[in-house]
């Protein structure tokens, strides 16, 4: 590994849009800075990858693969990732930067945690947990130093898709000088090195909350082997008889999450979420919640149903007519990816087909404003109607703030998807317009206009405009997702366009 004297700082350089302001600390795969994305005015924490690292292509690709997959984990509780990029070697991934404390730092100040505390930050987690579940990912790593705390006690979970590729890749990256750390909070089956499921990151929830309650782990040990052995053995100290002050529903609710196998705690996620909201702690009022969009389950059957028709489907481009250059799936996994790789809008089932969502009367009429662009947006996440996306830019013009603008240009998107979405073919071709003719600074959104208006001059059949779209969107596509840019590349191959657009 190499030595603290030998790690290159890159305060004080440009990586892009990104102004480097200083080292905030490293990871096992990365170093992590504090930067400011010039163009929108805004703090970031940007991860570069270690640079004995970088020369490994297949670091490289893991590095770029995960943040792209944890991308599409848009949640209020999870640690949004902006962008991944290269400039000059160094690659490295730009993310929500979360000013504040994890949960370790706040219970090794203040102690052990209230009840209503304690509830209130495992809801954010369920509800992330639950957010990931759907992705089909899991998190592999969850701890209280993965747990991040804005000032306000929103929770925010940290470390996703590199701590899906640390546990994926565990015994060749250990090789590589990249430790696990120790196994505190580790399930017993992720110990055993078998196949992981939401399960396993519910039983490291449960020693995380079993922290929260105690100001310690569950196991302690002097070795890493020492506490894993006791997570396969031993069962957990009792918090009924440690914290008699807290609702023996909520020691039900831990112990059941640190039961030893997968199949004798809770199913899911939304499982969990459920037994906590039905809690009745005393405090909670004045406490953060869990993301409002989530719904609330019922069953199997409800989970699957209603998350499928609302927070899944604003990525579905499912279309009747389809286009004559490129394939029906093509198009559709074209436009999800699209949705992924800038706004970071998750990547839905691609060939689900049921019937679309339809925009009424009643929807356009009940758009509530609130508190910020931001929650503005995730509003319309869970609206999905024409009127909802048009609340951003309405409620939060883009001249007040470069937060604004920014989601403004992300509901801007979504709407063009919806009008593709609807076959409202003319409203699409105008939204992608509007983002194409963006300043220059908006690069990024500018390839996603150009690509949207592809994807429509195609569905109508119109071959000039489809190339004068393509060659203009060419020299940006690289800001697109691998998979996008390759359907791009594959629509100027099937035109016959795709050697001259190489040579301009």
């Amino acid at each position: 590994m190499a030595s603290d004297q030998n790690i290159q700082d890159l305060t004080g350089r440009e990586l892009g849009d990104y102004q480097i302001l200083r080292r905030l600390g490293r990871g096992g795969m990365a170093e992590v800075y504090l930067a400011e994305q010039r163009s929108l005015g805004r703090k970031v924490a940007v991860k570069v990858l270690r640079s004995e690292l970088a020369a490994d292509n297949s670091y490289v690709k893991r590095f770029q693969n995960e943040a792209r997959s944890v991308a599409a984990l848009v949640h209020a509780n999870i640690v949004q990732v902006y962008e991944v990029g290269c400039v000059d070697g160094i690659h490295f991934i730009a993310q929500e930067y979360v000013q504040g404390q994890n949960v370790k730092q706040l219970v090794d100040r203040n102690g052990p945690l209230s009840a209503a505390q304690t509830v209130s930050i495992l809801r954010q987690v369920a509800a992330a947990l639950h957010r990931a579940g759907q992705e089909k990912m899991v998190h592999r790593d969850i701890k209280p130093e993965n747990i991040l705390l804005t000032p306000t006690g929103e929770a925010k979970v940290a470390d996703f898709g590199l701590a899906r590729t640390m546990s994926a890749e565990q015994a060749e990256m250990t090789q590589a000088g990249i430790t696990m750390g120790t196994p505190l909070y580790m399930s017993p089956e992720q110990v055993e090195g078998k196949s992981l499921d939401g399960r396993s990151d519910l039983y490291s929830c449960g020693a995380t909350a079993f922290f929260m309650l105690m100001g310690e782990p569950p196991f302690h040990g002097e070795t890493p082997l020492g506490i894993a052995v006791q997570h396969l053995q031993n069962e957990p100290p009792s918090l009924y008889e440690l914290r008699s002050d807290i609702p023996d529903a909520l020691c039900d609710i831990v112990h059941k999450m640190l039961q030893k196998k997968p199949d004798q705690r809770y199913a899911h996620a939304a499982e969990l979420l459920k037994e906590l909201r039905s809690l009745k702690i005393a405090g909670m009022d004045d406490l953060p919640l869990e993301f409002e969009t989530l719904v609330t389950m019922t069953s199997e059957e409800t989970h699957a149903n209603v998350l499928n028709a609302t927070t899944r489907l604003q990525t579905i481009m499912e279309t009747q007519a389809l286009p004559s250059v490129v394939g029906k799936r093509g198009w559709l996994i074209l436009a999800g990816l699209l949705t992924a790789c800038v706004v970071g809008v998750s990547l839905a089932e691609l060939t689900w087909s049921g019937p679309l969502l339809q925009i009424t009367d009643d929807q356009s009429n009940s758009v509530e404003k609130k508190a910020s662009a931001k929650e503005q947006y995730a509003h319309a996440v869970f609206l999905l109607t024409e009127e909802g996306w048009l609340s951003v830019e309405r409620f939060f013009p883009a001249k007040e703030s470069a937060d604004n603008k920014y989601w403004g240009n992300r509901a801007k998107q979504q709407l063009g998807y919806l009008y593709l979405n609807s076959d409202q073919l003319p409203q699409a071709l105008q939204v992608f317009q509007d983002l194409e003719n963006l300043e220059a600074t908006e690069q990024e959104f500018q390839a996603v206009g150009l690509a949207g208006q592809v994807m429509v001059f195609s569905l109508q059949n119109k071959q000039t405009q489809l190339k004068q779209k393509l060659e203009k969107l060419w020299p940006l596509r690289n800001l697109l997702d691998a998979e996008a840019r390759e359907e791009i590349e594959s629509t100027a191959d099937k035109l016959g366009v795709r050697q001259a657009l190489d040579v301009t």
